[in-house]
């Protein structure tokens, strides 16, 4: 029996808080054969969910068929345990970012190259309908020329989240944990982002990674930008609180985007066009009107299109190419925020 008629076999790899949704996620669909990780904690979660449990990468694939593997481990155990599961032939959905170093990201990728192994990267939220509508929109040159885009991410971890100490540590922080889906957002609707310059303050928190953290951003196409990032603002201006796609964060309709051009404006991710009838002027009324889009859980719609992937019924909606170049951003973001310096972006 083949892959693509045979019921999917896919573990799941690190039982944190992603992974436990990962986990009940690929249970749901009857899919889930094994969990992995070494925590006592994993074991009981693999006896809820009804599958097995193995505390190592290695110890699963001797034991077990699997047909695709979601890696979703701390940041610096993704380009390893990827690596296993390439040179086993299994396709992966390896949650972002999609390695600690865009160098490290780039050897994964040439592994799953020469092996013809399909990679997907779990920045969810390009499945969600409303990022569709949103990249239609603007490809459609409905707002003209893209002059300027302005992205939030401002809301408060409870001391709790913190509980995972590597959380506080070196390689990780809200920049590279939570910023990094802005920022593939925005190269996804508005283009390539070419240079960066940033300021980060760890003073509220005073962990060795950032709390708050602006950044400058040029697009290829000419478009300037902004983002700002803080986990220590009660205040609901993030993709989490207002896209209602994940249930965990309370629903407050608004915006966490602000894209404009020449002949109009959208935020995203309330889908609210803003624009002008001829000749424009800032004397002339302006018209609002909002595109219908309903969210939904990417996440869901992320794994159907991953065993689509693994059937090769479809290509990898964000692929490792993608991923790593979105990693390449952060980085810059990070490195101009030590040095204070205007970074480019290969």
């Amino acid at each position: 029996m083949s892959v693509t008629d045979h019921p999917m076999k896919i573990a799941v790899i690190g039982a944190g808080l992603i992974g436990r949704r990962h986990a009940q996620l690929v249970a749901d669909h009857r899919h889930l054969v094994a969990i992995v990780d070494p925590s006592p904690a994993a074991a009981l979660v693999a006896r809820e969910l009804g599958c097995a449990h193995f505390a190592q990468i290695g110890d699963c694939l001797n034991a077990l068929p699997i047909d695709g593997a979601i890696v979703a481990t701390p940041n610096d155990q993704h380009v390893p345990i990827a690596k296993t599961l390439v040179a086993h032939d299994i396709p992966a959905l390896i949650e972002k970012p999609i390695a600690a170093t865009s160098s490290e990201a780039l050897s994964l990728i040439t592994l799953a190259k020469e092996r013809d192994v399909p990679l997907l990267v779990g920045h969810h939220r390009r499945h969600n309908p409303i990022i569709k509508a949103a990249k239609e929109t603007i490809d459609s040159g409905k707002l003209g020329r893209l002059t300027l885009i302005d992205a939030k991410f401002w809301l408060y971890k409870p001391d709790d989240y913190f509980d995972q100490g590597w959380r506080s540590l070196k390689g990780a922080g809200p920049i590279f944990i939570n910023l990094i889906h802005d920022i593939d957002l925005l190269r996804h609707l508005c283009g390539e982002i070419t240079s960066v310059q940033s300021i980060q303050s760890n003073r509220v928190r005073g962990f060795d990674v950032e709390d708050t953290a602006v950044g400058l951003l040029e697009f290829e196409n000419g478009a300037l930008g902004t983002v700002s990032i803080s986990d220590t603002i009660v205040a609901p201006w993030s993709w989490e609180f207002s896209a209602g796609e994940n249930p965990a964060y309370p629903h407050t309709p608004g915006a966490a985007y602000h894209i404009g051009g020449t002949h109009g404006a959208l935020s995203v991710p309330d889908l609210v066009v803003w624009q002008q009838n001829e000749p424009r002027s800032w004397w002339a009324p302006i018209q609002s009107g909002a595109i219908k889009a309903k969210s939904t859980d990417a996440l869901t719609t992320q794994y159907l299109h991953f065993v689509d992937v693994i059937r090769h019924k479809v290509d990898p909606l964000v692929t490792g190419q993608s991923a790593t170049q979105s990693l390449k951003v952060i980085e810059a973001i990070i490195s101009s925020g030590k040095n204070g310096q205007r970074t480019a972006i290969a």
